[in-house]
């Protein structure tokens, strides 16, 4: 069975920086697609960054792109999120997951999900 720790979340100013990581254990990862989403209260899950575990194929969302920084580090199985320039609107409880097979922007592709980590972003 996968499971998946988050850490790394808190309280930070905007224009801030926060890294989350992910901590993947119960298989051998090679095919598979892992991601980070968020929800804030009252909004549906959205897609964050992903990463191809064995590719260097890497996609973001349009609200990101250019401040986070999904990576991953192959030898202790696990993914980051570096978050940059946080904005207020970036609050939300983040989750990792994981899938097999390719990079995939919808929530429903993915097998296994972690409990998340509340990332809060003071104005």
């Amino acid at each position: 069975q996968v499971q998946l720790v988050e850490s790394g979340g808190g309280l930070v100013q905007a224009g801030g920086s926060l890294r989350l990581s992910c901590g993947a254990s119960g298989r051998t990862f090679s095919n598979h697609a892992m991601a980070w989403f968020r929800q804030a209260p009252g909004n549906e899950r959205e897609f964050v960054a992903a990463l191809a575990w064995g590719r260097r194929i890497t996609t973001y969302a349009d609200s990101v792109k250019g401040r986070f920084t999904i990576s991953r580090d192959n030898a202790k199985n696990t993914v980051y999120l570096q978050m940059d320039s946080l904005k207020p609107e970036d609050t939300a409880l983040y989750y990792c997951a994981v899938r097999t097979g390719g990079v995939t922007i919808y929530a429903s592709a993915y097998d296994f999900w972690g409990q998340g980590t509340q990332v809060t972003v003071s104005s």
